[in-house]
């Protein structure tokens, strides 16, 4: 199956750089590029590709606001959108994955890195690096100090009342940053088994995809991070 690839991006050298790397790969093409984002939003609507690799910051309407007409979309439910930054820790890179966002990128990434981010959205999979799962940890703290009673997250929280015990458990897992094996050997169980209850979860939480859960589970203070 060929992965279907949108670029987003108001610089063109960047986009061409970025098309000739995807189309080199057998298993990927480009299907269109966006100099902004409501260019972004209506190629969506035209091609139906299946990632979009969208600019944070582009004139006139930004990616954030691209992602959100995107992602309010029913019909382009199943397109993966992957975030892009000049510097991985962004302002509006937590907005990005409420917003449905599958993860993000620094523009910075070797082009393997690039490829793999496209095929890790593509499967359905949250694209948090280790850093930059670091600095979302690190919004949500200052979130939480910003909002000492907690009466956000206590509203968020009536939406895991939905959730087996199994499933929180799971979830809790998923916000630690665990891959399905992982978990798997935490909980003694096969990956095939914790994948039906990450599916579940999502389906219950509206969740489009993994990074979803992980912003859900920090959100709802399921999750709590700790300052090293």
């Amino acid at each position: 199956m060929t992965i279907r690839v949108l670029l987003a991006d108001d610089q063109a050298l960047l986009r061409s750089a970025f098309r000739v790397l995807v189309d080199s790969e057998p298993d990927m093409e480009v299907v269109g590029e966006a100099a902004d984002g409501a260019q972004a939003a209506a190629l969506a609507r035209a091609e139906r590709p299946d990632v979009v690799l969208m600019d944070i910051r582009m004139p006139g309407t930004d990616g954030l606001a691209a992602t959100r007409m995107i992602t309010a979309d029913p019909e382009l439910a199943e397109v993966r959108i992957v975030m892009l930054t000049t510097f991985e820790i962004d302002e509006y890179v937590v907005e990005s994955l409420r917003a449905g966002a599958s993860g993000f990128l620094g523009k910075g990434a070797e082009p393997e890195e690039l490829l793999g981010a496209i095929r890790v959205a593509h499967a359905g999979e949250a694209l948090l690096s280790p850093a930059a799962t670091k600095g979302l940890i690190a919004t949500f703290l200052a979130q939480s100090a910003a909002d000492p009673v907690g009466a956000g997250a206590r509203v968020d929280a009536e939406r895991l009342a939905a959730l087996t015990a199994r499933e929180r458990e799971v979830l809790v897992l998923v916000g630690g940053g665990l891959s399905n094996d992982e978990i798997a050997e935490r909980l003694d169980v096969s990956p095939l088994t914790v994948k039906t209850h990450v599916n579940r979860a999502m389906a219950k939480l509206g969740a489009r995809d993994r990074a979803q859960l992980v912003v859900t589970a920090y959100e709802t203070g399921l999750v709590r991070p700790r300052l090293e």
